[in-house]
Formats: structure tokens, sequence, C-alpha cells
């Protein structure tokens, strides 16, 4: 359907690229520990962009049997009213894509019923008289092929499970929630889900004691989940379409110290099992890893075609769309790699140390501090300057190097781009949180305050 889509675009427009894309998602959920829904869902569509008189077009459709002379004219519509810009699709590239796996036959052929098995199973294990449990496990199987007029073509595979679990315990007015997750292109192994099951065991837990909140510049650990709104500042600033628009702080820094010498982000969507991996992006740019930071100093930004070329540089690779709407710029694997240690060693395991271990063995030498594994309100405000200021949803007050208790009714507050400045300690337990992979971190003067 592609080629004959491109064929007729050749014929009357000066450029054209398009994306077919098929997913068949099975979804499983448990609710107070009992099946609540499980079903099953496809859909398929193509997405066109043209490039008539100078400007950008774009067009979709989920028809079981597009018409390809519609689906252009509509496209070229689009392109009269749509934005002027100077596009140049990649060209067939010589060597074949880079071979990674993203399909994995375990996950493709899982029955709904070994589904429904594998949460009522963590359902099970995870069973207290006084907490309410919730599992959802959700399966994608997709097919993808992109291509363009300048001769460029690609297609893969992929497929992707999540394992969802939480548990809510309520006591009077406290209410506690402790949730994790398993992500990857294949299915978990007895390990994977040993790794959820102790992890939510172990915070449930140390949470039950209730200790009154430190109060001050204090170290904060911050656990791979808990590290959110530290690194969400991170990927607005290093993305091509904010320093475009003006407004990201490093867009002057690249090859500038920044951040702790020790401390590098990668983005690579050739991370082996893993769902965001692909070895060609939604624009038909072969995949590679960018080097986003690198020991400490700014590296690249991500672009897709548009933000490259309006940029007048070429793109990362990181180009995504959907069905409808033109392409965007969307990370895929990013990668924590902190000293001269190897990421690649620790990325294939969702759980890298027992998680039994809460902090990653960074308290010890803690005279008073805090854990932090969820906060509240995480994206909201002035993301892009680095400060953050946020209620906690899930964190643990540390007291002589030991967990004393959960506190509540605190908040944190700190900017992202100091603290990562100078990062105190690397924790034993990176792991992936979706697609992002990291350790705990322990930073300094963190402002802790009481509510």
């Amino acid at each position: 359907m592609i080629d004959r889509l491109l064929e007729t675009a050749r014929r009357k427009v000066d450029g054209a690229d398009a994306l077919w894309r098929r997913e068949e998602q099975t979804a499983v959920a448990f609710e107070s520990g009992r099946l609540k829904a499980a079903g099953i869902s496809e859909e398929a569509g193509l997405n066109l962009r043209v490039l008539s008189q100078g400007r950008m077009g774009v067009a979709g459709t989920t028809a079981a049997k597009p018409d390809p002379e519609a689906l252009l004219e509509r496209a070229r519509a689009s392109a009269e009213l749509g934005e002027t810009v100077d596009l140049a699709f990649p060209k067939a590239a010589a060597a074949s894509l880079p071979p990674i796996p993203t399909y994995f036959d375990r996950t493709a052929n899982a029955s709904l019923d070994d589904l429904i098995a594998l949460g009522r199973m963590v359902v099970e294990r995870l069973a207290r008289p006084d907490c309410q449990i919730n599992v959802s496990v959700e399966r994608e199987v997709d097919a993808t092929a992109v291509g363009n007029t300048a001769g460029a073509r690609g297609e893969y595979r992929g497929t992707g499970i999540a394992v969802t679990a939480d548990v809510t315990r309520i006591a009077g007015d406290d209410v506690l929630m402790v949730y994790d997750h398993y992500v990857g292109a294949d299915m978990p192994s007895d390990g994977d889900l040993e790794a959820l099951i102790r992890s939510i065991e172990t915070r449930l837990s140390a949470a039950l004691t209730i200790v009154t909140p430190p109060d001050g510049s204090l170290p904060v650990v911050f656990t791979p989940a808990g590290l959110a709104a530290v690194v969400l500042p991170l990927e607005q600033a290093l993305s091509g379409k904010t320093v475009l628009q003006g407004s990201s702080p490093l867009a002057d820094k690249v090859g500038a110290v920044m951040f702790d010498e020790r401390l590098s982000i990668i983005d690579d969507p050739l991370t082996p099992g893993r769902p965001a991996s692909r070895p060609v992006d939604d624009e038909c740019v072969p995949s590679r890893a960018t080097g986003l930071v690198e020991r400490g100093a700014v590296g690249r930004f991500v672009y897709d075609l548009e933000t490259a070329a309006r940029a007048k540089t070429q793109s990362t690779g990181n180009g995504r769309r959907g069905i409808f709407g033109k392409p965007h710029i969307g990370y895929t694997n990013v990668l924590f790699r902190i000293g001269d240690g190897v990421h690649g060693a620790h990325v294939g395991a969702q759980h890298a140390a027992p998680p039994s271990m809460l902090g990653g063995g960074l308290i010890a030498d803690l005279d008073d501090g805090l854990i932090v594994d969820d906060l509240i309100g995480v994206g909201q405000g002035n993301v892009i300057s680095g400060a953050f200021s946020h209620p906690v949803g899930l964190a643990y007050r540390v007291q002589r190097g030991e967990v004393t208790g959960r506190v509540k009714d605190a908040a944190v507050a700190g900017n992202a781009y100091d603290l990562l400045k100078r990062i105190g300690g690397v924790g034993t337990d990176g792991r992936w949180l979706g697609s992002r992979w990291s350790p705990s971190l322990l930073l300094e003067g963190v402002s802790v305050a009481r509510r």
C-alpha cells in the first residue's frame, strides 16, 4: 500500500513520505483482586505527509481499504494552508538497517488466558487482608512500514508487554498506595515478576510506620521512579523544538560542562529488547544512539526532519508520528550512565539489584535525609526552568543510616540543573522505568519542608 501511495504522490507533489502501522492490543485488568475486564482490539492506519509548492500537508486514514488518490488529495488540501519548510527526505541507504531485536514470539503468541493467568498470579502474591490489589497486563503486537519518494524504505515488527500492580491501604484518613511495573518487549521472566512483587512489598512494609518529616536543606535519594521531576526538565531542554522556540536554557551550551562530569545521558533506539527500540524512525531515518549529555557536557539535541530542517542540521532519528497529524520529536530509550561503568551490562534486566534495598545502598552514611519514590504534580508549572517544588506522594525518612518510616505532609524543592552538578552518590539499583533506565541518585542540598 505504501509503494502504491508514494508512486501516486510522485506524479502530483514535490515529495512525500508515508507510514503504515498495524497494532493489536490485549488488555487484562484486575480490580480489588478480581478480574474486571479482558479484551483485544486492533487498528491499522496510514499517514501521508506531502510537500506541495514548498508547503507541508498531512492526512491520515484508518479505512480498511484506503484510497490513495483520496488520501493524497486531502494531504494536498492540507498543504495549501500548511507551513513553508525546506524539508529533505532521506534517500535510500546503501547499507541495510541495523539489526535489533524488537519482536519476541513468546509475547506475540501469549494467549488471553496466559495473560489472565499472569495477572492472577501477581494478584495472589500481593494479596493482603487490609489492602486493595489492582493489576493490569497489557500486550501489544505491531507492524510498521515507512517509505518516501526519495527511495528510502524500512519495516519492522515489534512486541511490548506491561505488567502494572498497585496496592492501596486505607487506615482512617491515611491513604497509602504503592505501585510498580514491568515493561519490556519480551514476556517477564520469573525473576522479573519476583522483583516486581518484592519491590512493592518492601516499600509497602517500610511505609506502614509514619514519622515526622525532616526540615531544611538535606541530602535526598531520588529513586529511579522519584527522578521524574529531575529528568523532565532535561528532556524538554534537550529537544530541538524547544531550542528553536528559544526557550531551552541549554541552547547555547553545547560542549559546555553543565553537570557532574560523571554523568552521561544517551537516547538509544538500538537497545535490545525494549518496546521503544526500532531500526528506523517514523520518517525513514536509520536509528542510531545520540549522546545528549557526555561526561557532564551538553551533547546533541534530538531532532525530527522538520525541526532539523529549520535548525539547518540533521535529524537524529527521533521522528515519531501517529495515524493522524504530522510527525513530531519523540525520545526512544533514555539511559543514564554514571562514571566509567557501561550501562549495557544492566539494561537487559528490569531490576539490576535486589529491590529490597531501599535507596540503592546510598543511605548508610546519611544522618538525616529522605528517600523520594513518588512526587505529586510532576510536569506542572514552569518545567523548562529546571525548578521544581512538589508534595511527596511516597517518601521515607532516613536517620542515622536507617529507614525509620514514611513521611507525609512534606514537600521537596530544588533546581534540576543545579542538583545534577553535584551528584553525591549512585545507587546499585539501576532499572527500567518505562523507556528510561537509571539508578537511584543521591542529590545534596534539596530543600525539604513540612506542610
